[in-house]
């Protein structure tokens, strides 16, 4: 793969150093963007934990103290009294059966779904349009529930979820290029204790191998685990 002359010049500056702070490693990606638009900053760590067998699965929420910076389109399945409540909380697409009919014609227009618990049968009728999207509602990841108030206030807070994948990585994104170097450090900090917590018990010696830090455009910057220890 060929990159552009901006991020061989990056990758240059970044190649005198084998690990950053992870204040230090915001500020580099800040002070050397490569792209014009505003970048997704993202967080990438490599844990020490086998995928395959389901009690060292890692997976979990966090609500980003700062935002993540993008606008979250929230859909919401419900009826009833909750529709109403769903819709006073900010939800931008509210209903039931006729919201699957429209996805099933097609229609995506959103990033998130939430349902409550009595709408999952019907939910149920996406899972295969949804789940390979990653936006099937779960109560794993806090999108099911009674309280729709408080689920679409944490979503449009800036809660995103997290899952390691089969190569044992976890990747999440914890704001943009524009914020100041403090608030993504804020919000990388919080993803990081996140995943710490999320350890599983039967997960033995070294839990985090590596932490990395990017941006959409930018070198990968390998950050000290003395964050992760902290």
């Amino acid at each position: 793969m060929k990159h552009g002359k901006k991020y061989r010049e990056a990758a240059e500056k970044a190649a005198v150093r084998t690990e950053w702070t992870l204040l230090e490693a915001l500020k580099f990606l800040k002070d050397n963007r490569v792209a014009k638009f505003d970048e997704t900053v993202e967080v990438a760590m490599n844990l020490g934990v086998d995928p395959k067998h389901s009690d060292q699965m890692v997976r979990g929420t966090v609500v980003l103290p700062n935002g993540t910076g993008k606008t979250i389109r929230v859909l919401v399945f419900t009826k009833g009294e909750k529709l109403a409540e769903a819709q006073a909380a900010g939800a931008d697409h509210v209903g039931s059966e006729e919201l699957v009919e429209k996805i099933l014609g097609g229609w995506m227009d959103f990033d998130v779904v939430v349902a409550t618990p009595d709408m999952m049968p019907t939910v149920g009728k996406l899972a295969r349009l949804l789940g390979p999207r990653g936006l099937m509602p779960s109560p794993k990841t806090g999108t099911v529930g009674v309280n729709v108030k408080e689920i679409i206030g944490e979503l449009k807070a800036g809660k995103i979820s997290y899952r390691v994948d089969k190569g044992a990585n976890v990747q999440a994104p914890v704001g943009k290029i524009s914020f100041t170097a403090e608030a993504l450090e804020e919000n990388a900090q919080a993803l990081i204790r996140s995943i710490v917590r999320a350890k599983p018990q039967s997960s033995k010696g070294t839990y985090v191998n590596s932490i990395t830090i990017s941006s959409t455009m930018s070198p990968g910057l390998p950050v000290e685990l003395a964050v992760a220890r902290a």
